[in-house]
């Protein structure tokens, strides 16, 4: 009995020794490593990429201070930077103050606000652990009780809404007959992650009038055509199931040079690789170049597709479709898409689309024959210069919508033939680009020269002033022409944003009436508090035989 209890004794002293060794460590403040210093591995436009992300705490909205750390710059701060995407490994910052341009290598420091909010965050995760005192051989009773009692919040990316839904006021004045209208309409913004902790996502955008518009509905204005370029779509994404699935106005993820969908897509993963499935719904899109409102399209398509975007990345897309006008047959195709990747320094994508002629329209022989075809293979031997290689085919006149000629939405339909262009990044974030080529047509007699030269300013004479100047000059199979375009953008604050864009057109085509047009389109949109925000816009849009000016104004709450 001695011998038990001189043994509990020493296993008592031992215990209180252990204590007594761990009181000092227990008592001191707890040093909790953070990182708070960045690289930055990347500089695009308007954008700056650091080689870290999630893993290190970073999260949209942290705000950053760059450093010019050579030698001879001595470590002053260039710019500030926050964070608006993030990946596991790496995050991308705009630029909101610079007084040089960011360059690869510089450091990027977080804020010592957002820098606080991350040490309690790291502590409130340390807090959660505790002293483990006695083990045993199958689970510990008291681990498994604290798990239990601690609430497991979900994942960032799960539930993560964000948005703005709001009211809009719109009016339109005719400038051509005494003439006004006005609607009122519901505008909202999401973008909603892991709904509900499952994996369907509901992002984009969406306009609807909830009055009804007295104007003529085939008078549109440049407004409301761009406005159906927006795309709103709920989509199914789970790595873990076979099944894809997507529905509202969307592009087919693996096939977007078929414009705009209207309808959904849904179908199985044939392994990690492979993808396969059916698409349908009608093109609303009026850039699209066989654009017709009225038309159906279905079809199915085949993707295989792998490698990193940090490296290596292919994937290419084959299918067919048949495409009805008002369920009238309007023609058959086959299509293929393919792209090619490697960083930053080099891509290559190629589209094509091949129509199937039926007997009665090619003299009692069935033919298969190509009904478009777009290649760019772009290069970039250095951040500052890139260099783009394009070919650019049509067998027949695109349809698209002419008055959107000046927006710079149609670029890729005014080049045919073989061009080449070149794009600098010089000092000062200014950006001169241009493309050139040379085409001819079925049934021409010369060549024609097509033209395009812009200049984009990211920071305008250090005014903040984002700009943008293009000069087109084209001859393409529905015409030919020139057309100017500026634009001008500025965040004034964290709460104030605006927007200035104008251009001219003057055209000869025998698919538009109208020839020349010039218009002015003004934007701004204020913070008035957290959550709350108002908007305004103007039009203004003149050509023969067609004027208006519209105005709208929209009030919504972010979420």
């Amino acid at each position: 009995m001695e011998g038990a209890d001189l043994m509990i004794s020493a296993r008592l002293l031992l215990l209180v020794a252990c204590l007594l060794a761990a009181l000092p460590a227990l008592s001191a403040p707890r040093q909790v490593g953070i990182q708070t210093r960045f690289s930055v591995k990347y500089v695009a436009a308007d954008a700056v990429y650091l080689n870290a992300g999630r893993d290190a705490g970073l999260a949209e909205g942290q705000k950053l201070t760059v450093r010019r750390t050579d030698a001879a710059a001595g470590g002053r701060v260039i710019a500030e930077l926050q964070v608006v995407s993030v990946a596991s490994s790496s995050a991308a910052c705009t630029i909101r103050t610079s007084s040089e341009a960011v360059r690869i290598g510089d450091e990027a420091e977080l804020s010592p606000a957002d820098t606080e909010n991350l040490r309690k965050a790291r502590l409130e995760e340390e807090s959660h652990k505790y002293a483990q005192v006695i083990t045993f051989t199958e689970g510990d009773p008291l681990e498994e009780e604290v798990r239990a009692a601690i609430p497991k919040p979900p994942l960032p990316e799960i539930n993560r809404t964000r948005g703005r839904i709001g009211v809009e006021y719109n009016t339109v004045r005719d400038l051509t007959v005494p003439r006004q209208t006005s609607s009122i309409g519901i505008v909202l913004r999401i973008d909603a992650t892991r709904l509900r902790g499952s994996y369907w996502n509901l992002s984009g955008y969406y306009r609807g009038r909830l009055t009804r518009q007295e104007r003529d509905p085939s008078q549109q204005t440049l407004t409301d055509l761009l406005q159906r370029t927006y795309h709103l779509s709920l989509t199914y994404n789970n790595p873990a199931s076979r099944w894809v699935a997507g529905m509202g106005r969307l592009y087919l993820p693996w096939a977007t040079s078929l414009g705009t969908i209207d309808g959904g897509y849904f179908g199985p993963r044939l392994g990690k690789h492979v993808t396969v499935g059916l698409f349908g719904g009608t093109s609303p899109d009026p850039t699209s170049w066989r654009y017709d409102r009225n038309r159906q399209l279905f079809g199915g398509y085949l993707n295989v597709e792998g490698g990193s975007f940090e490296s290596l990345r292919y994937s290419t897309t084959v299918g067919a479709a048949a495409g009805r006008i008002r369920w009238r047959a309007d023609r058959e195709f086959g299509f293929m898409e393919s792209s090619l990747l490697y960083k930053h320094s080099l891509s290559v994508y190629y589209n094509l689309e091949m129509d199937r002629l039926h007997a009665a329209d090619t003299a009692g022989k069935q033919k298969i024959v190509p009904a478009r075809s777009y290649l760019t293979f772009r290069v970039q031997p250095h951040r500052m210069i890139s260099f783009d290689l394009n070919h650019n085919y049509f067998r027949e006149i695109p349809t698209f919508d002419t008055r959107l000629l000046a927006t710079g939405l149609l670029d890729k339909l005014f080049f045919q033939g073989l061009s080449a262009g070149v794009r600098l990044e010089l000092p000062g974030r200014i950006s001169p680009y241009a493309t050139i080529g040379r085409s001819r047509k079925t049934g021409d007699a010369n060549d024609a020269w097509n033209q395009m030269y812009g200049l984009t300013a990211t920071n305008l004479l250090r005014t903040g002033l984002r700009a943008d100047v293009r000069y087109s000059k084209f001859a393409s199979a529905f015409g030919n022409g020139i057309y100017r375009s500026i634009s001008f953008s500025r965040s004034a604050s964290e709460n104030l944003r605006f927007e200035v864009q104008a251009g001219q057109q003057h055209y000869v085509s025998s698919q538009a009436a109208q020839n020349r047009a010039w218009w002015v389109n003004l934007n701004a949109d204020w913070i008035l508090r957290r959550h709350y925000f108002i908007g305004g816009g103007a039009t203004l849009y003149h050509g023969p035989g067609q004027g208006y000016v519209q105005y709208q104004a929209n009030f919504s709450y972010g979420f």
